[in-house]
């Protein structure tokens, strides 16, 4: 079931109202703009976003309390987005909600969350409901893109942005990481180190970043020369304890892989639980890899190398999209495609790595 959650701004404490409540006329003297300035702000019309940010900040140090019911059903806006998301605890999520809410705020737009726990049809929903007008946006990051979302995508009432992939002609706005690259330049990476036996650690197959990474993974073995092996590949979910458990059954399977690429960094650290119990140590026998760089990454033990999939851009560049959409903006459906970048720490480097932290400071 999708849980939904408001993200409102509460006005500041302290400010100075005028005695009779301030007006568009006061409004507009302190910010410094026209009336009809004023008057498209507060109605929720296409507005230059440094008019925007001026009337907005006049009209809180001034006291002005909006009646969102009235100029919602004047202009058929809301002056809401929404944010749906497989999980609102995963800090990839959570990294791209910190980008996604400062730009929409400083526009004049309150968040809603929608957390789906990546069940379709509670995601078809949030798309439906978007006819009820509940919300004037959506910025939706699906791992399961099916046909019925590809429908009411191509119907959908109000502007929408995806993050993540979508097939090649799907029209809409569109942002992206380079998870082939990125696994890339993580079996790279394992391999300038000696690592031949490298295994891989998947979410279900079914989903966008599973299918992609599997066959990523795949292929960079065999750019290397070097054979695929079903027995070194397990799939789990992304989450820590489901992927402890699937770098169990590896374990177990394969006792001698002297590497693994985790699909996310959730699953990354169920591998350094599951490593460290077993007395296998990291990275001198299992070099561990994840995908994401969450802060999780920089603050586990030992510090986990991971590939940034740039989650923060990925959340202010689709902000930024559907700002663009919802203030007038008339044009092709842009596809934008952030790339990854390997950062490397204790999990991979192992000792070297810590003494030029501790000098140096880290990256």
């Amino acid at each position: 079931m999708a849980h939904t959650v408001n993200v409102y701004s509460l006005p500041p404490t302290g400010r100075t109202a005028l005695a009779d409540g301030p007006t568009i006329n006061t409004i507009a003297a302190r910010a410094g703009v026209s009336i009809a300035s004023v008057s498209r702000v507060l109605n929720g019309l296409p507005t230059r976003q440094d008019t925007v940010r001026k009337v907005m900040a006049a009209a809180d140090e001034l006291g002005y309390v909006r009646n969102a019911v009235a100029r919602s059903l004047k202009s058929r806006r809301t002056h809401q987005v929404a944010f749906a998301m497989a999980d609102v605890g995963n800090p990839a999520y959570l990294a791209m909600l910190r980008q996604i809410q400062p730009v929409l705020k400083a526009a004049g737009y309150r968040l809603v969350l929608h957390s789906t726990d990546a069940v379709v049809a509670d995601e078809i929903d949030v798309l439906h409901s978007l006819g009820e007008r509940y919300v004037d946006g959506l910025i939706m990051s699906p791992l399961r893109v099916t046909e019925a979302h590809l429908r009411m995508l191509a119907t959908a009432r109000a502007p929408v942005v995806i993050i993540g992939s979508v097939p090649d002609g799907t029209r809409v706005d569109n942002v992206r990481a380079d998870s082939r690259t990125g696994v890339r330049q993580a079996i790279d990476h394992l391999y300038s180190l000696g690592r031949r036996r490298i295994g891989m650690v998947n979410g279900p197959l079914d989903t966008v970043p599973g299918a992609g990474r599997g066959a990523a993974y795949r292929e960079a073995l065999e750019d290397l020369g070097l054979p695929y092996d079903e027995n070194l590949v397990q799939i789990g979910d992304f989450y820590r304890a489901e992927g402890g458990r699937a770098v169990a059954e590896l374990l177990a399977r394969e006792p001698g892989v002297d590497a693994l690429l985790c699909a996310n960094d959730l699953i990354a650290l169920g591998a350094l639980d599951v490593l460290r119990a077993a007395g296998r140590r990291v990275p001198e026998d299992v070099a561990v890899v994840g995908m994401d760089d969450t802060d999780l990454a920089a603050a586990s033990w030992p510090s986990l190398t991971s590939v940034s999939l740039g989650s923060a851009e990925r959340g202010k560049v689709a902000a930024e999209l559907l700002l663009d959409r919802l203030q007038g903006g008339d044009r092709e459906p842009r596809l934008v495609t952030v790339p990854p970048r390997l950062v490397v720490r204790a999990s991979t480097a192992g000792a070297a790595y810590e003494r030029i932290d501790r000098k140096d400071g880290g990256e």
